[in-house]
């Protein structure tokens, strides 16, 4: 008797451990036993203007970064002098401006921060913005600088591995506004121990594979210029376990993929086109119709992301998009018409005459590198900037699992905050988003630039996510930082958004 009950103990205990390891896995995977998405209830619980008094600070609020051990945050202010403003979080209630980084002394402007370990990494450009830029650290505690490390042209967007390991940063790599210099895109590695070493990755290597690119979506386009010079690095996301890096390469439609470990840029998928012909793609193509309705019509949308965010479910890592679109508008070339100013190819479309009027499709801006395939100066496809949703992307493969069609435009119309005045441009503009873990589900917050307004999902489920709740925001949001329970101020899971034209940070709580 004795030998059975501890055999019983012994199965018992084992099949407490095999319980435990399996709510682990379940809970890392987004599992819920109700098969619901994850409730949530951000509420808004304090704010703070970097610029008060002030009608329009443009740039007063960009992008923004929490360091949990000073309880501070560090938030881009382009207004008038570039500078790093310091923000106290410890009331997130009532946060509190308590200093500032002065960036002249490093070069042309502060284009992105971010924090780990008790670093902050600042991107700075160039005096000479096609001239290579530099990642400032410096302390969190005393702001004192740590090192300034020389990377590509244009740093636009910098970022730390989870792990701490590396700082990476996007080096955009823009042409002087004449295009007469157009320096190539980069993204520059750098090993923080044990010396700050930097390794600057090119396209080069793809420049052979331009046509077979291009063929699938990939966009090289700029005058004179080749593959390489041409990819401009937006944004980069990280994997959990800081092996690999993706990029966003905006303007040319298209994802990078980098091994961290190798320091090499495996692979760059492009993203194709998005048929706007689909009822579930219809969109609102005129700021002149004097209404708000979304209908389906004969044209594209290249996806172009800005920011993007990786993570895990299922075992395979995602990539979630915020499918902006951006257009090149320069001196020396620009690519932006209007549909009401092409010649379009009658047998494409015979209704021409009525799809022109600015009513119908007329005031859609397009792109003027695509669409006229055989040369004739009449336009056969019309390809317009941007997807107006989201998008979740295999990491691996590139391929799209999903993506929002125009569901998020259908809830900002029924939330009352569309702004038609945007609809013949990118819609609501959907430019920012972060994932936040909270209960075990992966939460998506997406940032909609033109319509002052964050959308939240639960992306558990990569195939299937679910709107959980919008909320309003300041004027143009552009940083968006999610700071989990462990980490907070109060031990509650916060989000925060930084808005570039009010200057306006805002706390939300859930």
């Amino acid at each position: 008797m004795k030998n059975t009950w501890i055999l019983l103990c012994i199965l018992a205990l084992t099949f407490s451990s095999c319980r435990q390891l399996i709510d682990e896995i379940l809970d890392d995977i987004g599992h819920d036993d109700d098969n619901n998405a994850k409730e949530v209830n951000f509420e808004k619980i304090g704010n703070i203007f970097l610029e008060p008094g002030v009608e329009e600070p443009e740039g007063a609020a960009e992008i923004s970064a929490y360091d949990p051990k000073t309880m501070q945050l560090f938030v881009v202010n382009n207004f008038e002098e570039s500078t790093i403003d310091v923000v106290d979080l410890s009331e997130p209630s009532s946060p509190a401006l308590i200093g500032s980084i002065d960036i002249a002394p490093y070069g042309g402007g502060v284009n992105s921060v971010a924090v780990s370990k008790g670093l902050l990494a600042a991107a700075v450009e160039a005096e000479n913005a096609t001239h290579p830029g530099s990642v400032v650290f410096f302390d969190t505690e005393d702001l004192s600088e740590v090192n300034v490390a020389t990377v590509g042209a244009l740093p636009d967007m910098v970022t730390f591995s989870p792990d701490g390991q590396f700082a990476l940063v996007a080096n955009e790599g823009e042409p002087n506004d004449d295009y007469t210099d157009d320096p190539e895109g980069s993204v520059s590695i750098i090993q923080i121990h044990p010396s700050f070493q930097v390794t600057t990755l090119g396209f080069t290597t793809f420049n052979s594979a331009e046509e077979a690119l291009e063929h699938d979506g990939y966009r090289v386009f700029g005058p004179h210029a080749s593959l390489a010079e041409d990819t401009e690095p937006e944004y980069i996301a990280v994997s959990d376990n800081s092996l690999v890096a993706w990029v966003s390469l905006q303007e040319n439609n298209g994802l990078a993929r980098i091994d961290l470990v190798s320091k090499t840029i495996t692979g760059i998928f492009p993203l194709g086109f998005k048929d706007y012909s689909l009822t579930e793609n219809a969109i609102d193509a005129s700021d002149e119709d004097d209404t708000i309705q979304q209908a389906p019509r004969p044209a594209l949308g290249m996806y172009q992301p800005d920011a993007i965010a990786a993570y895990k479910a299922m075992g395979t890592n995602y990539v979630i998009t915020a499918n902006e679109g951006d257009a090149r508008d320069y001196d020396g070339f620009s690519e932006e018409e209007r549909v009401e100013d092409l010649m379009l190819d009658e047998t494409a479309f015979p209704n021409a005459a009525s799809l022109q009027m600015e009513e119908n499709l007329g005031r859609l801006e397009i792109t003027t590198t695509l669409g006229d395939a055989d040369g004739d100066d009449k336009y056969e496809e019309l390809y317009s900037y941007g997807a107006r949703s989201f998008s979740i992307w295999d990491g691996g493969t590139g391929m799209q699992v999903y993506d929002s069609g125009n569901e998020v435009e259908d809830i900002i119309i029924a939330e009352g905050l569309y702004d038609d005045g945007r609809s013949d441009a990118k819609g609501v503009e959907p430019e920012g988003v972060v994932i936040g873990k909270i209960a075990g589900h992966q939460i998506g917050f997406i940032g909609l630039e033109r319509v002052d307004a964050v959308v939240i999902y639960d992306v558990s489920d990569p195939y299937y996510p679910m709107f959980l709740q919008a909320l309003e925001t300041g004027d143009a949001p552009e940083g968006l930082l999610f700071v989990p329970a462990k980490d907070s101020p109060n031990g509650k899971d916060l989000f925060i958004v930084s808005s570039e034209d009010d200057g306006q940070v805002i706390i939300y709580e859930n």
